[in-house]
């Protein structure tokens, strides 16, 4: 139970990536708030989360908007009393290329890739602060480090939370909590799914492993790094991405 008697947020929990986290963190003894904008799948995250560890619950806000963040953190607060990891891991991705990509793609996709994982982080650290305890983890992408053709709103929002990664770090190093990245390579999820297969094969040929990554490969990296074990680890980026950049 290494997570016994803490509380974890996982932000865009109620699927994939967010869902592999969620559940082990649960497994960990830890009392998991699942938030996502589809309450309804969140909903069942959490009841598999209560299942596995502590009580847990979901919650549904936009994280890119400071109100509905504001209050969801002063939810979680009041009801739980303390916050000791938050794992931001809400994105979007609004693919194509910069002479034709709209405005409004590139600003839904830095608005709730990288505003939200800002606007998260600074509630949570007012949080963590108090208690002089705290783990954040925020998920980056192999494209902030490599870039990827198709994806300039996506490669600048993953870049910029790496930045952020390293600031708030030095920032809250001093009261013990601990800011790290996981850097995410091409995984099979529901952003994966709806490539071809000619993609994919050529997704594969560039990974020197051979193989897209899983859901369980990113979630081994973050549960590490929410571990008190890890405490003298902050502003860093691991990446999970099969030697596909190096």
């Amino acid at each position: 139970m290494l997570f016994k008697d803490q509380v974890a947020l996982v932000t865009g929990g109620a699927q994939g990536i967010g869902r592999s986290i969620a559940l082990e963190l649960a497994k960990g003894g830890a009392r998991v708030v699942v938030s996502d904008v589809d309450l309804q799948k969140a909903e069942a995250t959490a009841g598999e989360c209560s299942a596995l560890g502590g009580p847990s619950k979901a919650l549904k806000f936009d994280v890119s908007q400071g109100e509905d963040v504001t209050s969801a953190f002063a939810s979680i607060a009041s009801e739980f009393g303390q916050l000791d990891i938050l794992v931001n891991n809400a994105g979007i991705t609004r693919d194509g290329l910069i002479m034709r990509m709209k405005d409004e793609d590139w600003d839904a996709v830095l608005r709730i890739n990288l505003k939200g994982t800002f606007l998260c982080s600074r509630e949570a650290v007012k949080i963590m602060a108090k208690r002089r305890y705290g783990r954040v983890v925020n998920i980056a992408s192999v494209v902030a480090f490599m870039g990827n053709a198709g994806q300039a709103n996506y490669a600048a929002s993953k870049a910029g939370i790496v930045g952020l990664t390293k600031t708030v770090a030095r920032e809250y190093a001093s009261r013990n909590i601990t800011v790290n990245a996981v850097a995410p390579g091409f995984i099979q999820t529901a952003m994966t799914d709806v490539l071809s297969d000619k993609v994919k094969e050529e997704l594969q040929r560039s990974i020197p492993m051979a193989r897209l990554g899983t859901a369980e490969d990113v979630m081994n990296a973050v549960t590490f790094l929410c571990l008190p074990a890890s405490g003298y680890i902050t502003g860093q980026t691991i990446h999970v991405n099969g030697g596909m950049y190096m």
